[in-house]
């Protein structure tokens, strides 16, 4: 006759195996996260060196029938305009902040609580980010490797490299991306020929180049074109653009 073993020894068995099944589960999590860790310091990396080959939204548009043009340019055949355009009317602390503008979240929260128009509070940092390593839309995996990737290009690279990075792989619309694809389409010319005008027209389009033409542009366009210019005054004034034209 076989006996049975004690019920107390039977939990304790019980227990074990559980202890070690959450210890092993611990033990993949571990890995993964580290993994997960390891390559986006490893794909950060690549790109402070190399340029982004494409990007989701290219592959998304490229999808829906776009024919995609995307020639990659040094920032130095870019206009400094365009650079002194962008940061006026994207992001004017973006030479002053690390990344992410808490300042101009804060005031972004504060406006939308007193029933203000609602606005974005997204860096240049933050666009290249996720240009360069997701994919448009909302969702908090999306917005939380973002936040992590803009940490990483933060520390990684250089301020010029972030905005000759964003530079490139920013939507013009009509598959253009990046600036010389735009500089060519609207206004063919080279991106680094452009006027502090053409420039200004660039930039005020880039939230929505879909709906906001610059060819030829309507009265909204040429109204925050306008505002831009001004903009771009205090730019230059106050060195906003001097870590990226030094």
């Amino acid at each position: 006759m076989v006996l049975a073993a004690p019920k107390r020894t039977r939990k304790r068995r019980k227990k074990k195996k559980s202890q070690a099944r959450v210890k092993r589960y611990a033990i993949l999590a571990g890995v993964g996260v580290f993994s997960m860790i390891a390559g986006s310091v490893l794909w950060a990396g690549l790109y402070r060196v190399a340029p982004p080959p494409g990007t989701f939204l290219m592959l998304q548009r490229k999808m829906s029938g776009d024919v995609i043009i995307h020639p990659w340019t040094k920032i130095e055949n870019i206009s400094p305009y365009l650079v002194t355009a962008v940061i006026a009317a994207e992001d004017t602390r973006f030479c002053r902040h690390k990344g992410l503008d808490f300042e101009a979240i804060d005031k972004a929260i504060e406006e939308s609580k007193n029933g203000g128009r609602r606005r974005g509070a997204s860096t240049i940092s933050q666009q290249t980010a996720k240009n360069a390593f997701f994919w448009n839309g909302g969702g908090w995996i999306r917005k939380g490797g973002e936040a992590w990737m803009t940490v990483l290009i933060e520390t990684f690279w250089p301020k010029r490299r972030i905005m000759e990075v964003y530079l490139n792989v920013a939507e013009w619309g009509d598959g253009h991306f990046g600036a010389e694809a735009a500089a060519q389409a609207r206004f063919g010319k080279s991106a680094k020929d452009l006027t502090a005008q053409e420039a200004a027209l660039l930039a005020s389009v880039l939230p929505n180049p879909h709906k906001w033409r610059v060819d030829p542009p309507g009265p909204y366009v040429r109204q925050r074109a306008g505002t831009v210019r001004a903009r771009m005054n205090v730019v230059r004034r106050d060195a906003l653009d001097a870590c990226v034209l030094k």
